[in-house]
């Protein structure tokens, strides 16, 4: 049974890496970056890098963007929360 929950885990990360996959060239665009630290119970851990630190901005991207964009395609994700450096 934990062989299968591992997989289901592996599975759920590997959709948010892929998610996360399709938004950070845009993030690069303006010269920062977002990094998947976790994914556990529903809540994505990231780490924004670049000068998405300190950006008063940052926050509206993680909510209305980042947040907004990884429930609609992986409806498992209740929340997303960014950790500092």
């Amino acid at each position: 049974m934990a062989e299968q929950v591992q997989t289901q885990e592996g599975s759920l990360r590997e959709r948010v890496e892929q998610v996360l996959d399709n938004i950070r060239p845009y993030i690069q665009g303006d010269g920062g970056d977002i990094e998947l630290l976790d994914v556990a119970d529903g809540v994505v851990q990231i780490r924004l890098a670049g000068a998405c630190v300190g950006c008063m901005h940052s926050m509206m991207t993680l909510q209305a963007g980042v947040e907004r964009m990884l429930k609609e395609a992986v409806p498992e994700i209740k929340a997303v929360e960014a950790m500092p450096f």
